[in-house]
């Protein structure tokens, strides 16, 4: 199926969504003109970093990720988001599809991390695609398998993930800790009396010197 060409039209934010999601519209073109019956697609989203550039702030967060930004010429590498699996309806010569993404708030996820240091401007995408390709034959159905080199790219603004996030926590973060650690800090809590997890992370960074 050479002739099956992909390409991002949009994204925007999944405002009924259970949790934080968005949504990239994806078109797809045969350019043989034929009657496609379906194609279980899969979809294999990166980010690549190399392509756009950044404020010192922005730098120092991704420290992290990618070490100090003198070495970024040997450290930035593309960033794994996330496997998506759909189902194409059948279609004749072009169609499009809206490709549900989940978003995470866990900075344990390398792609939460970039993510969250970006302060404006866009995220550069690179879907790789995979599948099976489903259409009608004289006798029965033919099979063939999407082509390997079939990718697009896509310059997502940096915004819309931070839109989802405000939708469901606003003005929050997200951080995971060891279960001991955990029965530490509640007892802290406890202990002082405090009212919420936030008083506590607070009055934590007082007792050190740290300025709140």
């Amino acid at each position: 199926m050479s002739g099956l060409h992909a390409e991002i039209t949009g994204a925007r934010v999944e405002q009924y969504a259970a949790s934080p999601s968005l949504n990239l519209r994806l078109r797809l073109s045969d350019e043989d003109n034929r009657r496609i019956d379906t194609i279980a697609l899969k979809m294999q989203v990166q980010i690549d970093p190399r392509k756009r550039g950044y404020t010192a702030d922005e730098q120092a967060k991704l420290v992290e990720l990618f070490g100090e930004p003198g070495r970024w010429g040997e450290t930035l590498r593309t960033v794994h988001w996330t496997h998506i699996s759909v189902i194409v309806p059948p279609f004749t010569g072009t169609t499009e599809v809206d490709i549900p993404i989940p978003c995470t708030y866990d900075f344990e996820v390398a792609s939460s991390k970039y993510f969250d240091a970006l302060e404006d401007g866009e995220i550069p995408l690179l879907l790789l695609f995979s599948g099976m390709l489903f259409s009608k034959a004289e006798t029965g159905f033919s099979a063939e398998m999407v082509p390997w080199h079939l990718e697009c790219s896509y310059r997502m603004p940096a915004q819309l993930w931070r839109d989802a996030m405000n939708q469901f926590f606003p003005n929050q973060a997200w951080i995971r800790i060891r279960k001991d650690t955990f029965d530490e800090l509640y007892r802290f809590r406890t202990q002082h009396a405090l009212l919420s997890w936030e008083d506590t992370v607070t009055k934590l960074l007082e007792s050190s010197g740290q300025r709140v």
